[in-house]
């Protein structure tokens, strides 16, 4: 029960700052998408950045367990944001990833002091097909980190989980476009066409 009220409020929340856009969008992985949410703009609400932090703190510590992990990392860009003040809140050493790597300095694509073995959580705002999360953690294993377990806010359903878990990660999130799309639906936020075009898009996994 608990969980399905946090899930409401999420898409609440969602609906309420305007996150979810129709049109054509260019994703990450280079697909066009009749969808787009853009969770880029939460930091821009701090009663709502505020609170989206701490759902997602809550759900790494009842789902991964605080005492997993060793530190937390940032998947760029959207995914620092939300990760840098989980590290903060929960105590635990932030490291991110670049979107390139460095080629002054030490050259590294991790930045933060990162040992061999530890064992890091990856954050990000979203997952598609996992093409981020995946580059990330190649990133970090290739340093001689340990990577299991990921959380997002949102998961599109286009077998991002299923990618993941072929890569020995587990993912977690707070909301599934279904679920978010249906929500809006029965509070009349969006048309059932636009409802057909997301679940249309879902993939279940």
């Amino acid at each position: 029960m608990e969980k399905e009220k946090t899930k409401t409020e999420l898409a609440r929340i969602l609906n309420r700052i305007g996150a979810l856009k129709f049109g054509s969008f260019k994703l990450t992985s280079g697909e066009i998408s009749p969808y787009y949410i853009d969770l880029r703009i939460v930091p821009s609400f701090p009663d709502v950045y505020q609170r989206i932090c701490n759902l997602f703190n809550e759900l790494i510590k009842n789902e991964v367990g605080v005492e997993n992990i060793d530190r937390i990392a940032g998947i760029p860009t959207a995914g620092i944001s939300f990760a840098s003040i989980a590290a903060y809140q929960l105590k635990k050493p932030f490291i991110y990833i670049r979107t390139s790597e460095r080629h002054h300095g030490r050259g590294r694509s991790v930045e933060g002091i990162l040992l061999p073995g530890d064992r890091v959580l990856l954050i990000d705002d979203l997952i598609t097909k996992g093409g981020s999360i995946l580059k990330a953690a190649e990133a970090i294993r290739a340093e001689g980190g340990a990577v299991g377990n990921a959380v997002v806010l949102i998961d599109r359903e286009e077998n991002g989980k299923k990618n993941l878990a072929k890569y020995g990660i587990h993912l977690f999130y707070l909301l599934t476009i279904s679920e978010l799309a249906n929500f809006l639906y029965n509070i009349e936020a969006i048309t059932k066409k636009q409802l057909i075009t997301v679940l249309n898009r879902a993939k279940k996994q």
